[in-house]
């Protein structure tokens, strides 16, 4: 498969590392060193099966709808950019192009997701317990709260009635989720969710060692998609 990786940052060196292990072939590497070589021919002109795209809230719709221009199909893992969401699905269409998104490609992460959303069904008619969450990234974290954190937020959301939104760094109402978002160094990526009661509290916890899991998480969601057409996520991935 041949991939190019919009972002050439930690993660992307990452994503080259283990690509190249697993018989990937990285035809092209886009950083701010080099913007003048993504374009739409260039992007054309090597041939490209998947675009693998982590950067950052201001040029990730950008560089995904630039891919779909080119014919190109995209996993991105950028997050703090959804408010063009369904501009994004309407140039993947224009273009019949295919897309994977995810908030955290990591296996184990999406595993929690699926996990954190059963335990808010079980947890619907038990409503002496209330849930709040807290996010732990280093400091250099763009966004907060996390982009894994709003998805896990939004999981408890649809399978928990008394919710029906979150909030940071005020007192929450009733019907709110409090996140709380951390910043330290140095930290792993670290995600825990809390019911709690008079009687006692019911804790799940994500905890990321290393960007490994990320980029291995993204890898197959390329390698999943190239002989694909549309729209998936990493339900589909992961046969979950």
């Amino acid at each position: 498969m041949n991939i190019a990786i919009i972002g050439y940052g930690k993660m992307g060196k990452t994503i080259e590392h283990l690509a190249v292990e697993r018989g990937h072939a990285i035809v092209l590497k886009i950083s701010s060193e080099n913007l003048d070589e993504f374009t739409v021919s260039n992007l054309q002109a090597k041939q490209i099966d998947v675009a693998i795209e982590f950067t950052n809230p201001h040029v990730a719709f950008q560089n995904i709808t630039t891919c779909f221009e080119a014919g190109v199909k995209v996993v991105s893992g950028s997050t703090a950019w959804l408010d063009k969401w369904e501009e994004a699905l309407f140039s993947m269409r224009q273009h019949n192009a295919s897309f994977i998104y995810a908030s955290n490609f990591s296996v184990g992460v999406n595993l929690f997701f699926a996990l954190n959303s059963h335990l808010a069904q079980l947890m619907q008619p038990h409503t002496d317990y209330n849930v709040s969450m807290t996010e732990i990234h280093h400091t250099a974290k763009v966004d907060a709260p996390s982009g894994t954190a709003v998805t896990l937020a939004e999981g408890i959301l649809n399978s928990l009635d008394r919710k029906s939104s979150w909030v940071q760094e005020k007192q929450p109402e009733s019907d709110e989720i409090l996140i709380e978002s951390v910043r330290q160094d140095p930290a792993p990526g670290t995600h825990s969710i809390t019911y709690s009661s008079d009687i006692d509290d019911i804790e799940i916890k994500h905890t990321a060692k290393s960007r490994k899991g990320f980029a291995l998480g993204a890898i197959l969601a390329a390698e999943y998609l190239v002989d694909k057409e549309g729209l998936f996520t990493m339900k589909e991935v992961l046969g979950l």
